[in-house]
């Protein structure tokens, strides 16, 4: 079996070709879309793996041309512009599997592997174009996953059940899958469920007929009907009085609403996504949400992972955050490398949410238009103790330390810092390598960083992770 690989990074191409050949196939290389055409017009190919940003132009935005020569040649895309925006954009192009850089290479090969013995794409084409600038960002592998989840229920009516912590991103996870999805054209209608008094949720969700009850002098729409033809958001579904929950069942069960004091059945033709903070399992087990009402939302479940499982992305976060504030008429502010990394140390128990609203205030109290670590540190420490970077390990053992080490090294004033990830950090990556038996993956995702970063650090430091693997 023959694969095309289109990819420009000879490294990386290397070790693609390297494991593909593993897996007992001929690998045609090239590094350009020309000669990736003039490949696919000589010969037959068992699947094409492609990179987006070539040398002559975007592998996503001449996929059309492959197609017209091999219309059921299945594709694997990989990109490293690392937004649901790419994601969304090689699903839509009828793409077998999207992969973003760095990737795991025995993954692919599978996934290469399976493609080939399917002989077609996984994804119907969609000639209409998906456009609109996206709110959610990230490289970690966990919001790679995230995006690939919304990819898979952009193009069908499933509900969906958003988990995650608050000041994750639920609510923009719906606003995607509704934007870019089959119900983009209708109206999008959020509701928390949480804020709405417990009397009068069913009325808002349901409506009520003039006379329904004390103060209802008129008719009310409620919010299932007004979602007709678009999307419904449920947020904070697990706050839901468990009597509502009895009528929400009703409704996702027959398809239909009956308005408060009304007769008459209405049909439904609205999309539910639901969203909570909650472990709902246990709130089943405490007979606070029922089991069916569960297990009708949870068809596709979506789980949104807390800042602290994806440190990877607060770089870029904060970039883009610092990007959103300028256009919103904050000063225009840049943030040293050295910054950034201090901020991805920080644990924000608020998630995403916390961190933007710490960006924006850095953006308007900072006194210079580059922001360096000497703006962050005051800002920080008055910052509530969920983004303080937290020292402290069982018994106490990392603050003491932290403590022996300042009183024996005793550091000059501005540069206690600097000092402290020169004595610490290369005991901590030698003490994961070894935990990991010098596997850098392994080690990578420990530490909460990519592997490129652990790679550079490692040379930095002058650690060998081969000298961990043979260690007994």
């Amino acid at each position: 079996m023959s694969v095309l690989l289109v990819e420009d990074d000879i490294s990386i191409a290397i070790v693609i070709t390297a494991a593909l050949e593993d897996e007992g196939f001929s690998v045609a290389h090239c590094q350009t879309i020309a000669e990736r055409d003039r490949l696919l017009a000589e010969g037959c190919f068992q699947a094409l793996v492609t990179d987006v940003m070539l040398p002559d132009g975007d592998g996503i935005e001449t996929i059309d041309r492959v197609r017209a020569l091999h219309p059921e040649m299945p594709i694997v895309i990989l990109s490293a512009q690392n937004t649901l925006d790419t994601a969304v954009r090689a699903t839509d192009t009828g793409a077998f599997e999207y992969f973003p850089k760095p990737f795991d290479i025995d993954e692919l090969a599978r996934t290469v592997r399976q493609a080939a013995g399917t002989g077609q794409g996984s994804a119907p084409r969609h000639d209409e174009p998906l456009g609109g600038g996206l709110p959610l960002v990230g490289r970690s592998p966990a919001m790679q996953s995230v995006f690939r989840m919304i990819t898979r229920v952009l193009r069908n009516d499933l509900t969906v059940l958003i988990l995650g912590e608050s000041g994750t991103g639920k609510e923009l996870v719906a606003e995607a899958v509704h934007n870019l999805g089959n119900r983009r054209n209708g109206p999008f209608i959020a509701v928390n469920t949480a804020a709405i008094p417990a009397e009068l949720i069913e009325s808002e969700l349901f409506g009520h007929e003039k006379g329904a009850f004390t103060g209802a002098v008129a008719r009310h729409v409620g919010k299932f009907e007004q979602a007709a033809g678009g999307t419904l958001f449920l947020d904070e579904i697990g706050d839901m009085p468990m009597q509502a929950q009895t009528r929400l069942l009703r409704a996702l069960q027959s398809g239909t609403v009956r308005r408060v004091g009304g007769r008459e059945e209405i049909r439904l033709d609205t999309r539910i996504i639901a969203a909570t903070n909650k472990d709902l399992e246990p709130e089943i087990a405490a007979g606070r949400f029922r089991e069916d009402l569960y297990y009708r939302l949870n068809v596709v479940p979506i789980h949104m992972p807390p800042l602290r499982d994806r440190s990877d992305d607060i770089e870029v976060l904060a970039r883009h955050f610092l990007q959103h504030a300028a256009n919103e008429g904050l000063p225009r502010r840049q943030l040293t490398q050295e910054a950034a990394e201090l901020l991805s140390r920080q644990t924000w128990r608020g998630n995403v949410r916390e961190l933007k609203n710490f960006v924006y205030r850095m953006a308007l109290l900072a006194r210079e238009d580059t922001i360096d670590v000497d703006s962050i540190l005051p800002l920080l420490a008055q910052e509530p103790a969920g983004a303080q970077v937290a020292f402290q390990g069982e018994g106490g053992d990392i603050a003491n330390a932290v403590s022996q080490w300042l009183a024996v090294a005793r550091p000059a004033n501005g540069t206690i810092y600097d000092s402290a990830m020169a004595a610490f950090e290369r005991p901590l990556f030698a003490e994961v390598l070894r935990e990991t038996g010098g596997n850098q993956l392994r080690a990578a995702q420990a530490l909460g960083i990519n592997r490129n970063t652990l790679r550079k650090r490692l040379s930095e430091l002058a650690l060998d992770p081969e000298e961990f693997a043979r260690r007994p």
